[in-house]
């Protein structure tokens, strides 16, 4: 514990972000830059709290109230030492993550939590900046090799674990360059991309291999992959959107949200935008938001994405609805700490300018004589406790149509594709679509490990993280003849 009296002594404070009527004209980063002092004095605020829950809140299990120790005594060399041993990323994570940890902080319980998230981000960008992360080879090779299919959070977390053990790692990508949602889902102003690159040039040092442009299954088949690689990680992610099949759906004008959010990120970038992520041409051509009506469907954070990134395009307006109703402002009595609390969140893009509704159900998609959206036909909705289930009630005479001329669905993912390589290896769907899997090895191939969103389903980025090092970790004793048991007692008496 670093300063007993911290959290008594200091307030929780935030970097500054930029002023939302200039930062709507570029896509870099919105918080201002931070100061070491300012991190000393938030990781100062970490409390003797005798049981952290923040551990158990992180995925990660981040060692939270210890990396906040060695920020306060501006040890960040161990600081940076410490987080590493859980989280490959944190430059990642510090940016991106919605911070569980800090719902579980004890200090939240009467005051404002220990700003983890904050901390986390400042130990990772000192830590690049004093040249403390460095790469680190394995000393030994196993000999064995492992594909790993697809660059998400999950798949570079388990190619990063998998060749520190040693493994001959090569991950492949189908999108034209590396990171998955990190590159393509997640906007530049939240995340922007030469962080990935940075992390990229380390990994390569170390010895992991990357390719781009590789759709495996079509390019690379199911066949010739487990015939050229001892063990194959599964790490596409989720990525079929739930649709919304009502009439109209298919007028020019209705997009689904990553469609819109791809593209945009390949305009910063640079790169090709007319194509998506599987070298197809985008049926309609490139999509923007400028002089726009627009409506986002689904209240979520990739909702206020494209909230935040419509305004950047200059639409006319930005309206975001929600079939649920709006959650409460406080924490909710049915989510008490350290639980991950229900209530109203209100992020960095809503603040430049969204219209915001809830319990509302769209009908119709309306559009005009040509083809193109023209409006929406919405409905107010109430929610009914009947015989123990939530039903969704229209409210008579609440029907009305609303201008729009682009409608993105932002309603979450269903499961991973199926069609295609997941057939061809003839791999088993639990009920919900996701690839079946025991220990992060699936049901109907040894040889086949899977690990995030294609096996637990849509999820955060640190679970993504979290499942990718502990399917690398399974992974590694399946190749080495080890079992879990075994591999936790070599790893307890290394640390004895």
């Amino acid at each position: 514990m670093g300063k007993p009296t911290g959290f008594l002594e200091f307030t929780r404070e935030l970097p500054k972000k930029r002023d939302p009527q200039q930062r709507i004209h570029d896509y870099k980063e919105i918080e201002m830059p931070f100061s070491e002092q300012d991190s000393q004095r938030q990781a100062a605020r970490c409390m003797d709290c005798g049981t952290p829950f923040c551990h158990s809140g992180c995925p990660l299990g981040n060692i939270i109230p210890e990396f906040n120790d060695a920020v306060y005594e501006q040890n960040w060399g161990y600081a940076y030492e410490i987080l590493s041993t859980t989280n490959n990323f944190p430059e990642f994570t510090g940016r991106i993550c919605p911070a569980p940890c800090e719902a579980s902080c004890v200090l939240g319980i009467n005051k404002p939590p220990v700003a983890i998230e904050f901390i986390e981000k400042s130990i990772a960008e000192v830590a690049f900046e004093k040249g403390y992360v460095t790469p680190k080879p394995p000393k030994v090779r196993t000999g064995k090799r492992v594909a790993v299919v697809g660059s998400g959070p999950a798949g570079l977390a388990a190619a990063a674990q998998l060749n520190k053990a040693g493994h001959t790692v090569t991950v492949f990508e189908r999108a034209d360059q590396i990171g998955g949602l990190l590159r393509y889902g997640i906007p530049d102003f939240k995340l922007e991309k030469w962080t990935i690159d940075r992390r990229l040039a380390v990994m390569e040092a170390e010895g992991i291999t990357f390719k781009t442009g590789v759709n495996v299954g079509v390019d690379l088949t199911a066949k010739d992959l487990l015939d050229q690689f001892d063990l194959v990680m599964l790490t596409g992610g989720s990525t079929v959107p739930r649709d919304l099949p009502i009439p109209g759906r298919n007028l020019k004008g209705v997009y689904p949200a990553m469609e819109f959010l791809s593209q945009q990120n390949k305009r910063v970038a640079e790169r090709p935008v007319q194509v998506n992520h599987r070298g197809v041409p985008y049926s309609d051509g490139e999509l923007w938001a400028t002089g726009k009506n627009v409506v986002v469907i689904g209240g979520g954070d990739t909702g206020s994405d494209c909230v935040g990134t419509s305004n950047r395009h200059g639409a006319t307006s930005v309206t975001q609805i929600e079939l649920m109703p709006m959650p409460p402002k406080d924490r909710a009595t049915n989510t008490p700490w350290p639980n991950w609390p229900m209530m109203l969140r209100t992020s960095t893009s809503h603040e430049e300018g969204c219209e915001r509704h809830w319990s509302i159900n769209t009908k119709e998609f309306i559009g005009d004589e040509n083809g193109n959206l023209k409006a929406l036909r919405i409905v107010d909705l109430t929610w009914e406790n009947r015989d123990g289930r939530m039903q969704m009630v229209e409210l008579p005479g609440s029907e009305r149509e609303i201008p729009c001329e682009l409608a993105l669905l932002a309603a979450g993912f269903l499961h991973p594709e199926h069609n295609g390589l997941l057939d061809d290896l003839g791999l088993e769907y639990d009920e919900r679509g996701n690839v079946k899997a025991t220990n992060y090895q699936t049901t109907t191939n040894p040889n086949v490990f899977t690990a995030g969103d294609m096996r637990r389903g849509q999820s955060l980025v640190v679970w993504a993280i979290s499942e990718g090092r502990e399917a690398a970790r399974a992974a590694d004793c399946y190749l080495m003849g080890e079992t879990m048991l075994e591999a936790k007692a070599v790893s307890l008496l290394e640390t004895a």
